[in-house]
């Protein structure tokens, strides 16, 4: 993913955004990714309720089990019962196991569809069954089944007319093939339909209600992640970084680990953007951003712009081998982009100066004195010529009056 697509993604041209101005009437999120994110957490959100629900129509199915002994005559009674706990508790019972799976958001979707048309399926042969014995009631259970399932078994709505069609089919096929009454089947056959459409109507509803919800509540996010984001770059602004050195800061105090902070400054930007003008000196710094974001990538690795064509990086528990492992992938990173700097005496293309302070979080000190000190440490590596990185070590660092900042280089 190129600068701008990150951008993109991060301030108000998000997927998200993008989503909600197109909309969606047929039920579906075309914008990259926000679909299969939507399904991920529509799956996850209702995962044990769909369970609870399973629980619960287990147990009908079972108390239904036990009344059929009385109602059901003799000659169906057998086949009844091996339908409803051969094939149908079965069923049930995979649906069950499928959302304890690891992965439910995975498996569950996939198939949950096919199990609630055998299931459907089974009901409906039970209804048959049942008619042999002389009982015509059970209709009304599939009419049952088809217009909750969708909403038991947590079914989006293709998925659920899917499964009411099939059914509607197979019922209207089972009952052509028992031989029932003209009258019977046309009847039967018009009430499954009409239910079939309600209840696909109120799950179409439902669901937009659902997409909808979802889009406004991730735009919502957004807009957060956008307040804490640097417009130009894509990268956590001076604020974000503040806030996170101070926490990173305290807990590095109570863990008595290492803390770092890189301080970046593009060499003689001022003269690239006489050269290139603004829109190029804001292409460079975008570049740059990404260039940095790619080279601090462990977990809690924090890089921000810092203010101008100044970046920072913070680095948790860190070490110093690390580090200057870490600036030389920087170093290399940047060259590798190789931006035209025609008016740099450092070199012909963009190159970057960096101040490293490292140091273990003193109880007496704030966190404004390792910025105080990647800032010394920067200045020292312009003074000895740019396109370099010089490293603060523990004894100026500890020597330092927190607060004094050197001033900036009066250099073009």
């Amino acid at each position: 993913m190129n600068p701008e697509e990150t951008q993109k993604l991060i301030i108000g041209e998000s997927a998200i955004a993008r989503q909600l101005k197109k909309g969606f009437e047929r039920l579906r999120f075309d914008e990259p990714g926000v679909e299969i994110q939507f399904r991920r957490e529509f799956v996850r959100d209702r995962l044990k309720r769909t369970r609870e629900n399973l629980f619960l129509m287990l147990s009908v199915l079972v108390a239904f089990g036990l009344a059929d002994a009385l109602v059901v005559g003799e000659s169906a009674r057998t086949g009844v019962y091996a339908l409803q706990f051969v094939c149908l508790l079965p069923v049930i019972g995979i649906l069950i196991g499928l959302t304890y799976h690891r992965r439910p958001h995975q498996m569950y979707p996939k198939w949950a569809p096919w199990l609630a048309a055998v299931l459907g399926f089974g009901i409906i042969l039970v209804d048959m069954r049942a008619n042999m014995g002389g009982v015509t009631a059970l209709f009304s259970g599939v009419l049952v089944y088809i217009m909750f399932s969708t909403f038991l078994l947590g079914l989006l709505f293709y998925e659920a007319i899917g499964v009411s069609a099939t059914l509607w089919a197979l019922y209207f096929a089972v009952t052509m093939l028992s031989g029932a009454p003209e009258s019977t089947i046309l009847y039967n056959s018009t009430v499954l339909l009409v239910t079939v459409v309600v209840s696909t109507t109120v799950n179409y509803s439902v669901e937009e209600g659902i997409r909808h919800h979802f889009l406004e509540r991730h735009q919502l996010r957004d807009l957060s992640t956008t307040a804490v984001r640097d417009g130009l770059t894509g990268l956590f602004n001076r604020k974000a970084f503040d806030d996170h050195l101070s926490r990173h800061w305290s807990m590095a105090q109570r863990e008595a680990v290492t803390l770092a902070m890189i301080l970046i400054d593009i060499d003689h930007f001022k003269r690239y953007n006489d050269e290139h003008g603004h829109r190029g000196g804001d292409e460079c710094l975008r570049q740059v951003a990404h260039a940095l974001a790619r080279s601090a990538r462990r977990p809690l690795d924090f890089s921000a712009r810092y203010g101008g064509e100044e970046f920072a990086i913070v680095l948790y528990d860190t070490t110093r081998e690390y580090l200057e492992e870490l600036s030389q992938r920087i170093h290399e990173s940047i060259s590798a982009l190789a931006i035209r700097h025609g008016d740099s005496p450092v070199s012909d293309r963009v190159t970057v100066s960096m101040g490293i302070a490292f140091v273990v979080p003193q109880l007496e000190r704030s966190s404004g004195g390792i910025v105080q000190a990647a800032d010394e440490a920067l200045y020292q590596a312009k003074l000895r010529g740019r396109n370099q990185t010089y490293f603060d070590t523990e004894t100026s660092y500890a020597a330092m009056r927190t607060g004094y900042f050197r001033k900036p280089l009066k250099v073009a």
